[in-house]
């Protein structure tokens, strides 16, 4: 009689890197994402998954990521709407298996000649790798000055620093990847999150490479919304600093009326101040509305954090093995 053979079932293997590709509305452009990420990671003999994450896109950006060739390692995930780049990156980190992951857009701006400097960095034992650009003298003016005036803010009172003109772009060790998933908030500005979870990072300086196709879909109103997400996920200064306005404004009231007092009882001399006082208040009113602004800011991320819902909903999962043929 035979003896009984347990069924062993052997481990399942892990791709040497990961790939997220955040898109949104990237139908002309996701294509061929997909193919030089997979001619990169091919090129440097290394075991792979991609994962592209619709972000909601109205395009056939989803659509066209799935048709891509089916020896391809592909995987692509539809959210439910648009929740925005940050919450489609985290959709990527948690549904990747590499031993590391590399983030990168989808508007091939980013030169994939940069991977193999990566995995050499990480091979010295840097966890993120991450690039940032050389420079920006492309950009408006106005945009690179409030770009670095945002991240000068940002850093007053940050636990841990946020490198200024940082990409998306890097390369995380798993420990990394497993630290980020582990975070429990929902507002997510992931360069300040990238910075706070710490490890051994090392930053690379690259050139961006012109657009192919299409213009970038994050405009003025995203970039606001994002500084906003970041001030108050990051800093505390803005909270701080109307104690000190207000500490400011009550030592000029002390000495204003000290001096009318004695200029009235010393030299008898009347002050009406009619326009001053109006002045005042009117300054003090305005005063008042900004911060009750500021802290309603920071107010509606708690009301956010507390609701407690996903950041993000997945629609549909596709597959590489789900390709007919």
């Amino acid at each position: 009689m035979s003896p009984d053979i347990e069924a062993v079932q052997l481990p399942k293997k892990v791709p040497e890197l990961s790939f997220v590709i955040p898109a949104f509305n990237e139908q002309a452009n996701i294509g061929e994402t997909i193919r030089r990420v997979d001619e990169a990671a091919r090129g440097l003999v290394l075991s792979h998954e991609i994962i592209v994450v619709d972000d909601g896109s109205t395009d056939g950006t989803f659509e066209r990521a799935i048709k891509s060739p089916g020896c391809v390692p592909l995987r692509a995930l539809r959210l439910s709407r648009n929740f925005g780049k940050e919450q489609a990156i985290m959709a990527g980190l948690e549904a990747t298996e590499g031993a590391a992951v590399v983030i990168l857009d989808a508007d091939l701006q980013e030169p994939l000649c940069h991977l193999a400097t990566m995995m050499k960095h990480r091979a010295e034992g840097f966890e993120v790798v991450y690039a940032v650009r050389a420079h920006r003298q492309d950009e408006p003016y106005l945009k690179r000055l409030f770009t670095g005036i945002f991240y000068r803010l940002l850093n007053l009172g940050s636990e841990a620093a946020i490198p200024a003109d940082a990409r998306d772009f890097r390369l995380m060790d798993r420990r990394v990847v497993d630290a980020l998933c582990a975070l429990p908030e929902r507002n997510r500005f992931m360069k300040g999150l990238y910075g706070w979870v710490g490890f051994r990072s090392k930053a690379i300086p690259i050139e961006l490479e012109q657009r192919p196709n299409g213009t970038s879909k994050f405009g003025f109103r995203g970039l606001v919304k994002l500084g906003l997400t970041g001030m108050t996920s990051f800093t505390s200064w803005p909270l701080r600093v109307w104690t000190l306005i207000g500490v400011g404004v009550a030592t000029l009231s002390i000495i204003y009326g000290l001096w009318i007092v004695a200029k009235t009882m010393i030299f008898g001399v009347d002050v009406p101040g009619w326009s001053t006082l109006a002045v005042a208040i009117l300054l003090l009113g305005g005063i008042q509305l900004i911060s009750i602004g500021v802290l309603g800011e920071y107010l509606a991320r708690v009301f956010t954090e507390v609701k407690g819902r996903p950041g993000f909903i997945i629609a549909e999962t596709h597959r590489a093995s789900d390709t007919p043929g």
